[in-house]
């Protein structure tokens, strides 16, 4: 069949005037593309590789908590175009807690500038940190100059909401410095970009932020001090925790003048700022506010990798 079939088409070209030619096709379905032996077919062009998805990250998204309290609120940066997103009360505030201390250390490492820090700051900051410390955030406080350093803060990280507390009888303490979650991601920003610390020592300062420690446990609960590594950090996946470490700072006390916990979270990396800040009844503990703030940040995760984390059922309430 093969050779009748070329003689047509070779008589075909000589009454066109032309050459012969086999079509690439019909030899490769007679068998002569060169895997067996001599004739020659056409070159196969390889699919380009496929493009490798961009690295999970936190994007701003739909949140939704089962949640019973009076103040659940919160805010993303997007710290490569400083798009802020959140919920529909992103500017209303609450107490900032231990969240604030990271400005105590940031301020003075600024003033410091290029002079070395001594062992005893150094201890300070670190402890401050860390281990939330109030003396040392206590000593820092001093150090820079009390109240003057709030109104640093707010001209130095360009915050719109942020003001002393005015809560009768707790008047002038910094833990009731009143901030919105905007101005929270916008305070993270402002360390992470070298604003607050310094060039000499921001890398310092996130660094120290990355090895915050301690849970939620009573055991890891001190009446100065208390572990503070959980919230935001519990909500994001592996693929997210292996980019680099994640800078954060929580705050949190129960206060008796309101009956509530007043939950802060705060984190930071080079491409976004995440901050959740709540108020809810103390019977429902710090674990709960710290699984709400996981559950926040688990729902902005780009892409999805599963199923966003639950917060434990309360009676009613829904935010």
């Amino acid at each position: 069949m093969r050779p009748r079939v070329t003689m047509v088409l070779a008589v075909m070209a000589v009454l066109l005037g032309g050459v012969l030619l086999v079509p690439a096709a019909y030899a490769r379905l007679a068998g002569d593309d060169g895997a067996g032996g001599g004739g020659g077919g056409a070159e196969s062009v390889s699919a380009p590789p496929p493009t490798a998805p961009p690295p999970p990250t936190l994007a701003a998204g739909p949140v939704a908590v089962n949640f019973t309290g009076e103040f659940f609120s919160w805010a993303l940066m997007d710290r490569q175009t400083g798009e802020i997103s959140g919920s529909k009360n992103m500017a209303s505030t609450s107490s900032t807690e231990s969240m604030i201390k990271v400005w105590f250390a940031a301020d003075y490492l600024r003033q410091l500038g290029d002079k070395p820090l001594s062992a005893e700051r150094k201890k300070q900051i670190s402890t401050a940190i860390r281990d939330s410390n109030d003396d040392a955030a206590n000593a820092l406080y001093s150090a820079i100059g009390r109240s003057a350093t709030i109104k640093r803060m707010t001209s130095t990280c360009g915050l719109t909401e942020t003001k002393p507390g005015n809560v009768p009888g707790y008047v002038g303490w910094w833990s009731f410095t009143r901030m919105s979650p905007r101005d929270a991601v916008r305070l993270a920003d402002c360390v992470a970009d070298g604003t607050a610390a310094g060039p000499t020592w921001t890398a310092y300062l996130l660094d120290e932020m990355s090895k915050v420690r301690g849970t939620t446990a009573s055991k890891d609960q001190k009446a100065r001090s208390g572990g503070g590594r959980w919230g935001i950090i519990d909500g994001l996946p592996k693929s997210i925790l292996a980019q680099g470490p994640i800078s954060i700072k929580n705050g949190w006390t129960p206060l008796n003048y309101d009956g509530n916990w007043h939950v802060n979270c705060l984190a930071v990396t080079d491409k976004w700022s995440l901050a959740v800040m709540l108020r809810y009844p103390q019977k429902s503990g710090l674990k709960y506010g710290a699984q709400t703030c996981a559950s926040v940040a688990s729902q902005l995760v780009t892409p999805q990798p599963g199923a966003a984390l639950k917060v434990p059922q309360q009676p009613v309430g829904k935010l």
